[in-house]
C-alpha cells in the first residue's frame, strides 16, 4: 500500500500534480468486518474510510447500494418538502404536480440507477417512497357511504399508468445497456 502511494505521488509530480494530503483517503474493499486504520507514508498520515461520494454516487468497501439508496431517498424527501408549497397548492392540477414529481424529485432519487442491481429490498424502499409522494398528490378517495380512505397501491399504479419508479429504473438500465452494447 505504501509503495503504491509513493508511486502515485512520484508519477503525479512528473506531470505537475500534487497529492492533497488533507483530501487523500483510502478504502479497503472487503465484506469482512475491519477496524479503521491510518497509514503513514513518510510524514503524511492517510485515513481509511468505509465509504465516499464520487460524482454523486456512494462507493463503499462492501459494494452495496443501501447507503446510496438511502441518500437518494433523503434527497428526494428534501426536494419534495422544499417544494411543499407547490404540491399543496390548489392552483396546480394533479397532472402538473405529477409532472413536477417526475421531472424534479424522481431524477434526484434515482441518480445513477443505470448501474443498480434491483434487489427486492431496494424495490420495496423505492416503491414506498414513491407511493408516499403520490398519495400526497392524489389525496384520499371518498367512498359511497361518505367515508374517506387512502388510495390503494393498485389504484395509485393505475393513476400513473404503471409508470412507477421501479419500471423507470428498469427502463433506464435497458437504455444504458443499449448504449453500452
Amino acid at each position: 500500500m505504501i509503495d503504491t502511494f509513493e508511486k502515485l505521488k512520484n508519477i503525479s509530480l512528473q506531470f505537475g500534480l500534487i497529492v492533497n494530503e488533507n483530501k487523500t483517503k483510502y478504502m479497503k474493499c472487503t465484506r469482512k468486518e475491519f477496524q479503521l486504520d491510518k497509514i503513514t507514508v513518510r510524514i503524511i498520515q492517510i485515513d481509511q474510510v468505509r465509504s465516499f461520494s464520487y460524482l454523486g454516487t456512494i462507493v463503499n468497501g462492501n459494494n452495496t447500494l443501501e447507503e446510496e439508496i438511502t441518500e437518494g431517498i433523503v434527497k428526494g424527501n428534501n426536494a419534495f418538502y422544499g417544494n411543499r408549497a407547490l404540491f399543496k397548492s390548489k392552483l396546480l392540477s394533479r397532472k402538473s404536480k405529477l409532472k413536477l414529481y417526475w421531472s424534479i424529485i424522481r431524477p434526484i432519487v434515482v441518480y445513477g440507477c443505470e448501474t443498480w442491481v434491483l434487489k427486492e429490498s431496494i424495490i420495496q424502499r423505492l416503491s414506498v417512497f414513491e407511493r408516499k409522494i403520490l398519495r400526497k398528490i392524489f389525496g384520499p378517495t371518498k367512498e359511497n357511504n361518505g367515508n374517506w380512505r387512502i388510495k390503494t397501491n393498485i389504484e395509485l399504479d393505475e393513476l400513473i399508468k404503471h409508470r412507477n419508479i421501479v419500471n423507470y429504473v428498469k427502463a433506464q438500465r435497458f437504455g444504458w445497456f443499449g448504449h453500452i452494447n
